[in-house]
């Protein structure tokens, strides 16, 4: 099932603080799924504490994406643009408020029922509480769209990433 109802607390719990790390150790999941490429290779989602990792494994090279609040350790701050030889990643940031947050919550938890190139984990104490990874196959490489949601008072924040890699 590509959707987990996860017993521990989010180790992430405020959006302004992730950070990206790219190629670094890849830390262990709580929940993941393995997605094979047509061509060659396969991508691994993987939901973090509240955050995520994205790994390539191609015969010709490896890959891996993390966006968590311990990123930092390898990388830096969440940029809302980073590109590099063959990826790019954009990120945006939004407060939203009580209703438009749990709509988002909920059309969130629906795509990881209904699609199985996603991957979904709720945690504890607000149904609101989601990381959503989603990927597909974008020619020789692969495209995926991240979201995590981190409730708060009346609403919450949602930090959305798209991110593309081509070997």
């Amino acid at each position: 099932m590509p959707f987990h109802e996860l017993a521990v607390a989010p180790a992430d719990v405020d959006g302004a603080a992730l950070g990206l790390a790219l190629n670094a150790p890849a830390p262990t999941t709580l929940a993941s799924i393995r997605l094979p490429h047509p061509g060659a290779g396969t991508l691994v989602l993987g939901v973090l504490g509240a955050s995520h990792v994205v790994t390539v494994e191609h015969p010709e090279v490896r890959f891996s994406e993390e966006v968590s609040c311990s990123a930092h350790e390898h990388g830096r701050a969440l940029p809302g643009r980073h590109d590099a030889p063959g990826y790019c990643l954009d990120s945006e940031t939004t407060v939203c408020d009580a209703t438009r947050f749990t709509e988002l919550a909920a059309r969130l938890h629906e795509r990881c029922l209904t699609d199985r190139h996603s991957l979904g984990g709720r945690f504890p104490g607000n149904d609101a509480a989601l990381t959503v990874l989603q990927a597909q196959p974008d020619g020789p490489g692969w495209r995926w769209h991240t979201w995590h949601l981190y409730p708060a008072g009346d609403g919450g924040t949602a930090v959305y990433t798209t991110s593309r890699w081509r070997p």
